[in-house]
């Protein structure tokens, strides 16, 4: 059997095949490339329960996420507070961010902004950002401890604590793969699934994009047995305000196609 080429060749690999690998004759870039990956998910798996530490250990804990909202951060979010929250229901946990998407709104409101202090003595969790720059509540940078949590290429370090797993479809993803790891100790309601599974199926593309891997699936899986309506979460998402059906249909209508099969749309205003 070859070593897997990638890490997340590697995390979709099974025990026995495991074993095979450890104890098959290995050159020395092979090995070096072995222990690399093994290294890696050590990290992932301290990580993590470095995390599961800081959050009960903090009576007040603040969640952040990008601007210009999208289903991932903010089923991401969501879907942390609540597992949060009735995993340990006298805790303070927060959700504030002006920065809202339409389209979502039927994911609830946010909480009301809070005096400054209160951001001081807390525990923040950026989620879903890669830099600094795109978290969209600043105050962020009161809290006297910092942890991100995110899926995409590191463009900068920051934080105390980073768990980034650039494998992963979703951040959501992540959010389900931490509460599998530590099941016996969370709790994972319909309402914290339905986020979840929000974010899911909107950053995969209806789990069409290359990102979806067995592990998607999986994760998707434990959310659905928790309860989710997929009935009444697709209508959700597919809502269109009249506005925008009759932008569409004046595209379609006006749409013209070349002989090779080109779509194009001639437009004289911007």
């Amino acid at each position: 059997m070859k070593i897997p080429e990638t890490y997340e060749e590697f995390l979709k690999i099974n025990q026995n095949d495991f074993n095979k690998l450890a104890t098959s004759n290995l050159s020395l870039d092979e090995a070096s490339k072995l222990i690399q990956f093994i290294n890696l998910l050590s990290n992932d798996l301290k990580q993590k329960n470095i995390i599961l530490e800081k959050i009960p250990q903090s009576p007040r804990i603040f969640i952040f996420r990008h601007v210009r909202n999208d289903g991932d951060c903010v089923g991401a979010s969501k879907g942390l507070k609540t597992i949060i929250k009735d995993t340990w229901p006298n805790k303070e946990v927060y959700l504030i961010d002006a920065d809202t998407a339409e389209y979502l709104a039927f994911m609830g409101p946010e909480d009301e902004e809070v005096a400054d202090e209160v951001y001081e003595s807390a525990l923040g969790i950026v989620l879903d950002t890669a830099s600094e720059a795109r978290i969209s509540n600043k105050k962020y940078k009161l809290c006297r401890e910092l942890i991100k949590i995110d899926h995409h290429i590191p463009l900068e370090t920051y934080g105390d604590i980073a768990w980034v797993e650039e494998h992963r479809s979703s951040c959501c993803e992540m959010i389900v793969a931490f509460y599998e790891a530590f099941r016996n100790e969370l709790k994972l309601t319909s309402e914290a699934a339905t986020f979840l599974y929000t974010g899911m199926v909107t950053d995969s593309g209806r789990f069409k994009y290359d990102g979806v891997s067995g592990d998607t699936m999986r994760c998707a899986g434990t959310l659905l047995d928790a309860g989710v309506d997929t009935d009444t979460l697709f209508a959700r998402l597919y809502l269109e305000a009249f506005e925008y059906l009759k932008f569409k249909a004046h595209l379609y209508h006006n749409m013209q196609i070349t002989e090779n099969g080109v779509a194009y749309l001639y437009i004289d205003k911007a």
